[in-house]
């Protein structure tokens, strides 16, 4: 039988520290920069070998892993609570810093899909309702974004003077609500409506304009604004 050589028995520019040092951090592959951050495997894999294991799981898409918790990452064999709080924290900074990229960017919401796509990374992953307002200039530029109500798995209550407020203090003279269902159904549930309705009622008082409201979930999401209800 074939001896199994361990990570520090590879050629030097295959170890996955090593081969960054020499060629880049453009040279790994999503398995190898993991097990840089585990830094060790088990007594049949190295660090490499279980990370492959891992994403394979996950159909080799990051956003998968993202989504796994510290339980279901701890099943595998080589993975303590350590090494999957060190995977999972990896996979926040990479939403933060896409997210702190579009902040710069100042982006401009031209449509439905300008949203989905501001608040897609922010909200896909999470287990319960967020409801979040985002905060436009007269150009529909975004001003800043704001987390008004966290809910259960099925709901979340969201206070309409809180959302004016927030519009209010930065001046924003258009808003748009986005929020989350972790089931992964876009349709709005009766609050939804009511919600909408309440909001863009009482936002019109104030010379503020709702331009949209989203449900959204990892891969879809509903518009009030493209259905015709706003």
């Amino acid at each position: 039988m074939e001896k199994k050589l361990n990570i520090n028995e590879w050629a030097v520019e295959d170890r996955p520290r090593e081969k960054m040092m020499l060629h880049g951090v453009g040279a790994l592959s999503d398995a190898e920069l993991l097990a840089i951050l585990i830094g060790s495997g088990n007594r049949e894999e190295t660090a490499v070998e279980l990370m492959r294991r891992i994403l394979a799981s996950c159909h080799n898409d990051l956003n998968e892993l993202g989504k796994m918790g510290l339980e279901e990452l701890c099943t595998f064999k080589g993975i303590g609570d350590a090494k999957a709080v060190a995977i999972l924290a990896a996979s926040e900074l990479g939403k933060r810093r896409a997210s702190a990229e579009r902040s710069r960017e100042r982006t401009t919401i031209t449509s439905s899909k300008d949203i989905y796509a501001y608040f897609h990374p922010l909200l896909c992953d999470l287990s319960v309702e967020e409801c979040w307002v985002l905060l436009l200039n007269q150009a529909l530029k975004v001003i800043d974004r704001v987390r008004v109500s966290t809910g259960g798995l099925a709901g979340t209550a969201v206070d309409i003077r809180l959302v004016l407020r927030e519009a209010l203090i930065r001046r924003a003279p258009a808003i748009a609500l986005c929020h989350n269902h972790p089931s992964g159904n876009t349709r709005p549930s009766n609050e939804d409506n009511r919600l909408t309705e309440r909001l863009a009622k009482s936002a019109a008082v104030m010379d503020i304009r709702l331009i949209d409201h989203l449900v959204l979930t990892d891969g879809a999401y509903y518009s009030y604004a493209d259905e015709g209800r706003i």
